[in-house]
């Protein structure tokens, strides 16, 4: 029961602090020069949390071909750059992972 009350309450305050920005920034124009540097955070963030699971599986530098996040990681970013389609570029990286774990490298 506390795990539910826990996320129930977790989702309430994150839905308030985005409702918030929403409601304070709807009725102002934002400065041009943080309307550009905002464009750049999702990419940051992202980035922050997929770099270090991809380059340091186990905790440590890994950058060998035995990394098969890292081999699974640049599969995903030659779809993405061929494609660009999100979700294949998802889906392609995940059946990497898997196939080249399926076979123990």
């Amino acid at each position: 029961m506390n795990i539910w009350l826990v996320m129930i309450i977790g989702g309430l305050l994150t839905f308030g602090i985005r409702l918030s920005f929403i409601f304070l920034f709807s009725h102002t124009n934002l400065p041009r020069w943080l309307q550009r540097g905002l464009r750049y955070v999702p990419p940051a963030v992202l980035s922050a949390i997929i770099f270090p699971e991809i380059f340091m599986p186990d905790g440590k530098l890994d950058i060998s071909l035995g990394n098969a996040r890292l081999l699974a990681g640049l599969a995903a970013g030659l779809v993405a750059l061929r494609t660009r389609n999100a979700m294949l570029t998802i889906l392609s990286g995940m059946a990497v992972l898997f196939l080249l774990q399926w076979l123990h490298l």
